[in-house]
């Protein structure tokens, strides 16, 4: 089967490549924001003759070459990172037509910096274990750090699509490859499984494990928090501003990396381990929408609603979805959407709901049969036992719940991946806790 997939570097330029990719990246943005400029001001106006004119990619490709003509420095710049500015606007666009986005704004310096290359404008060649290098047009071969290699094709040749260069909040260089791979069938473990993700615990699965954020973003957190404050009392566009300014996405970007490196372990985890795997369908969007209302209308508990929301958007539960659903495409299983309502309430031996049962955010006792667990884990033995019933509340691929046998799936004993090692809780089910070095998927 014939995926496409991206794999992101950190670039390591020298410091006159530095200078040709924050031209690059300036001159992409102009020309982004002059076609959507043009587009704002004669968009559906007629043109000679009563015809209308197409401000589309096609149509202002011609008035950019001739652009490049006038301007020495911006014809100095790759044309084809330029058109691919004006096809994103033709996307923006499109986007905003369909009702998935709204109407495309312009792109402001130093806010998600970014240019795209065609796959045959690059090329990647190794320079020993740890090194490799990418040639960039008009920027010549830049060393990145090798961190995995590039998944091949069924050949055995790295077929290229794109390459996206972009600038990260803390001032690294970053290339994301995209690539067109070929991956491996493999037989569906008849396994199952539920995670219910929370907030005090980030996730944890009905086979016991329980997942947790190093301590280290917590302690970041309050860290920006106080640095926060103290930027408020700078003077804006100062060097004493830029510099806090910096030093605080530094902190947020190694959050985020923290993050991130959580939701891969786990996700590879579960897709190589289960044939199955159940989640809520949760509206995110909805859940960390603002409390605070309108002046006729003011909100309440603004500040513990906004708390919240700062707590779930920091566990990344989107982001552990996305990668989710694309690595069991990749395994071959299934994922899972079961209805949200009274997981956290109903007994997982008995079936008995009653909001009395969850004593607090750690202990779950059934009013009824007296079951006692942890309440998280009983919240994801619900989840996988409504998804094995078919109370799906939307399923990602069109596979049945079944081994290769024909034999319904069940829900798995507990198990620890490789790379992790599992603790007893007196308190609760075992936590997992990432070894070093890990979370290469």
């Amino acid at each position: 089967m014939q995926v496409h997939r991206a794999h992101v570097y950190r670039l390591y330029p020298t410091p006159q490549q530095l200078t040709l990719l924050a031209r690059t990246a300036g001159v992409v943005r102009l020309v982004y924001n002059l076609a959507l400029e043009q587009r704002r001001t004669w968009g559906g106006r007629p043109y000679r003759g009563g015809r209308s004119r197409n401000f589309g990619s096609k149509g202002l490709s011609g008035e950019l070459s001739a652009l490049r003509r006038e301007v020495d420095w911006i014809g100095a710049v790759s044309q084809t990172a330029q058109n691919q500015a004006l096809i994103d606007l033709d996307r923006a666009f499109a986007n905003f037509f369909e009702g998935r986005a709204r109407f495309p704004t312009p792109r402001k310096k130093g806010v998600h910096d970014s240019f795209r290359h065609v796959g045959r404008e690059v090329a990647v060649r190794r320079l020993n274990g740890k090194w490799s290098e990418v040639r960039i047009p008009k920027i010549g071969w830049v060393r990145y750090r090798d961190t995995r290699p590039l998944r091949e094709r069924s050949d055995g040749a790295v077929e290229i699509r794109s390459a996206t260069v972009r600038l990260g909040p803390d001032g690294a260089w970053q290339v994301s490859i995209a690539l067109r791979c070929e991956v491996a069938a493999r037989p569906l473990p008849a396994r199952a499984v539920g995670v219910d993700r929370g907030v005090a615990i980030p996730f944890a699965l009905s086979d016991g494990s329980v997942w947790r954020l190093p301590e280290t973003v917590a302690r970041r957190e309050r860290l920006v928090s106080r640095l926060q404050r103290k930027l408020a009392r700078r003077t804006r566009g100062s060097q004493r501003y830029r510099l806090l300014r910096s030093r605080i996405a530094k902190l947020r970007g190694s959050n985020a990396r923290a993050r991130k490196h959580l939701a891969h372990v786990l996700t590879t985890h579960l897709a190589r381990t289960f044939g199955l795997v159940a989640i809520e369908d949760l509206r995110i969007l909805n859940m960390t929408r603002s409390a605070a209302g309108t002046v006729e209308e003011p909100g309440r508990n603004v500040a513990a609603k906004s708390g919240l929301n700062r707590a779930i958007l920091n566990v990344g539960w989107h982001q552990f979805e996305l990668l989710l659903s694309y690595k069991l495409e990749e395994t071959g299983g299934v994922m899972v959407k079961v209805p949200a309502r009274n997981t956290s309430r109903e007994c997982a031996e008995c079936g008995h709901v009653d909001e009395g049962s969850r004593k607090n955010q750690a202990t779950f006792v059934c009013t009824a049969c007296g079951n006692a667990a942890n309440a998280d884990h009983n919240a994801a033995i619900n989840i996988v036992n409504r998804a094995l019933r078919g109370d799906e509340a939307r399923q990602r691929r069109n596979a049945p719940l079944l081994d290769g046998e024909g034999n319904a799936l069940a829900p798995d004993e507990p198990s620890t991946p490789s790379g992790t090692t599992g603790v007893n809780s007196p308190n609760g089910p075992p936590e997992i806790h990432l070894s070093s070095g890990g979370g290469r998927c």
